[in-house]
């Protein structure tokens, strides 16, 4: 009997988890247009497998998914194993108008709002850090050895990502044991939150065919590091200007930036309940971890949340073309449309409210007086989810932003994974999520 061919039209759920349908590949005109079936109750969903109880949504209710073309992603097959192909999936109602919950239409209308009232397009892109289940101790750091230990994987999934169409730039050994690093290319509103979803799932992908997993959990040790996803963004016009150089500034960054930075500072701790949203989350982004130790923008510094990265002027590159910030506070917990949207957000509403340039930190946070601390922010972020969950509560404009169901079902679905964790210790939790993510 001969194998039929499958698509996967799927969506990122409130847990970054991607859930949805698989339909043979001789139907999918149809479901081009169509979609196919989904139910609200499944953005109740937790991670860890119930359903969040309560939530606003019960046993009621139709939806369909309704896949957009332009993310078809394909990874082709070896003798012996079975193609991968997917595409991403806007949730709608059964008649096709936007659902109030859908992740990638919040994320749509965030880039809208920032162009109608700034006329600003946005570029970004995710990077993500992940571990592999190899055998024996694992090698130095960055090494070549550690590279090279990772093959034939390694090659595997550059080749893989290429085929899929997210633009792979490097492949390196991260700090951790075992783990890695893939940055891909930058790319326009929507399509870099896609981009995230589709380089998990093909690295995932490739994994299991060499016979390993990739854990992008979070925290899976509390002695390691952790794996985080730093989001750049670039802000530029219509006209494809960049709009956050300012030369001779501080940073070289102009007023627009200062105050989009300044308003992701004014809402970290409401973002952090969205972009680091696991019970593990909260264990990383401590000082000293080289994540978000500091609640501060910083020029090269990797220990605040929010980041200037160099420009690299060799080889007569154009700073005002690389210009950019660099959001260090998220993992893969994190469902990447929400991360995005509220950080556009936030940035948006410090360009409304003309916030004022924040300071920008120079040195190791390890260095200040307990006063340059307070200032910058040094383990300021919540600790926990609970804490995080309850800066969102208390943060009007995050919740207007999210709207009132959106908002009742995420915070079901993040107290029940608090619920579920609460009488386990860090090193079992660590475990659970590394299993998960």
């Amino acid at each position: 009997m001969s194998a039929a061919e499958l698509v996967a039209l799927i969506g990122c759920d409130l847990g970054a988890i991607a859930r949805g349908r698989m339909v043979p590949a001789a139907e999918l005109s149809e479901h081009l247009t169509n979609g196919v079936g989904w139910v609200p109750a499944n953005h109740a969903l937790t991670p860890l497998g119930g359903l969040a109880e309560p939530n606003p949504f019960g046993s009621t209710g139709d939806l369909r998914l309704l896949p957009d073309q332009l993310t078809r992603a394909s990874v082709g097959a070896d003798p012996g194993e079975t193609p991968l192909e997917l595409l991403l999936c806007d949730i709608v109602e059964t008649d096709g108008a936007p659902w109030s919950c859908c992740p990638r239409a919040f994320l749509t209308g965030a880039l809208a709002r920032l162009r109608a009232e700034t006329g600003a397009l946005l570029t970004s892109s995710f990077e993500h850090e992940f571990q592999l289940s190899l055998d024996g101790p694992p090698a130095l750091a960055f090494s070549l050895e550690a590279a090279r230990r990772a093959e034939p994987f390694a090659s595997a999934v550059m080749g893989a990502l290429v085929e899929a169409g997210t633009e792979p730039e490097r492949f390196f050994a991260e700090f951790a044991p075992h783990q890695f690093e893939i940055p891909v290319a930058p790319a326009a509103g929507l399509a870099a939150a896609d981009r995230s979803v589709i380089v998990r799932e093909v690295i995932r992908e490739v994994a299991r065919r060499h016979g390993l997993r990739a854990s992008f959990a979070p925290l899976s040790d509390p002695a390691a590091a952790g794996n985080g996803v730093h989001i750049h963004l670039s802000l530029h016009d219509e006209q494809g200007r960049p709009l956050l150089y300012g030369p001779g500034r501080p940073g070289d960054l102009s007023v627009l930036g200062e105050r989009f930075a300044a308003g992701v500072l004014e809402h970290a701790g409401a973002l952090t309940a969205i972009c680091a949203p696991s019970p593990v989350s909260g264990e990383r982004l401590r000082p000293h971890h080289w994540s978000a130790g500091a609640l501060c923008l910083a020029e090269g510094n990797r220990e605040a949340l929010l980041r200037i990265p160099p420009r690299v002027t060799l080889g007569g590159s154009d700073p005002a073309a690389q210009t950019r910030l660099e959001y260090r506070g998220a993992d893969a917990a994190g469902n990447p449309y929400l991360a995005l949207g509220a950080i556009v957000f936030a940035g948006l509403a410090g360009i409304r409210e003309e916030l004022p340039a924040p300071p920008i930190l120079q040195v190791d946070p390890a260095t200040l007086t307990p006063d340059e601390a307070s200032r910058f922010g040094v383990g300021a972020l919540p600790g926990t989810l609970g804490e995080a969950l309850e800066a969102l509560e208390a943060d009007e404009a995050c919740r207007d932003w999210l709207g009132p169901l959106l908002l009742e079902a995420y915070l079901s679905v993040k107290r029940a994974e608090c619920s579920e964790c609460a009488e386990l210790s860090l090193e079992e939790a660590c475990a659970l999520y590394a299993g998960i993510y």
